[in-house]
């Protein structure tokens, strides 16, 4: 009886890592790990850090660049890293775009739009593929990594190199190499 429970045991979870690998090699990258499908790559073009508070964040899992990137960060830095502020700002994140609102602004407009990102999220290795989900609303994180550029067939996903840009093509596309917690903090 011992022996079939553990045979049992050990097919669940050899039937759970099948499942978890069910998008095969395309999805090496956002798994973590390195490029192997065809036609595909990840090319560094700068390196890129910064604290910042989680505003919201959109998992992905359907959409072209889901292979790539797993989960959408809506983000600020900043004064609007404050908890003060964050916790007024409002997002709506879809289809890879971010919207977010705020009642009253602390600074100029042309300033604000500065200090809100959408970043489109690659984890380096495994280990980052599992806590770039466990990521909550609120919570300062530090992020070490790069921006990156992809390649897939007909596809080029080309990282923003200026934090300060705005509006389509503005996001930073964020190969994440470390994650680390700041503060846990709802706001």
């Amino acid at each position: 009886m011992k022996k079939r429970l553990w045979m049992s045991l050990g097919m669940v979870a050899v039937l759970g890592q099948a499942h978890a690998s069910t998008r095969g090699i395309e999805y090496n990258i956002a798994n973590g790990l390195s490029p192997i499908a065809k036609d595909q790559s990840i090319s560094v073009l700068q390196p890129f850090y910064g604290d910042f508070r989680i505003l919201g964040s959109k998992m992905y899992q359907d959409d072209e660049q889901a292979k790539f990137s797993p989960i959408d960060y809506a983000v600020s830095w900043g004064l609007f890293a404050k908890p003060e502020i964050a916790g007024k700002i409002s997002v709506n994140q879809y289809d890879r775009y971010l919207n977010w609102k705020i009642d009253k602004l602390p600074v100029p407009a042309d300033q604000a739009m500065q200090m809100v990102s959408n970043m489109h999220i690659i984890p380096a290795n495994p280990e980052i593929a599992q806590q770039i989900k466990q990521v909550k609303r609120g919570d300062l994180v530090q992020l070490k990594g790069e921006l990156v550029e992809i390649r897939d067939k007909d596809l080029v996903w080309r990282s923003s190199l200026t934090p300060t840009d705005t509006g389509d093509g503005a996001c930073e596309l964020f190969r994440v190499n470390s994650i680390q917690w700041i503060e846990k903090q709802n706001i």
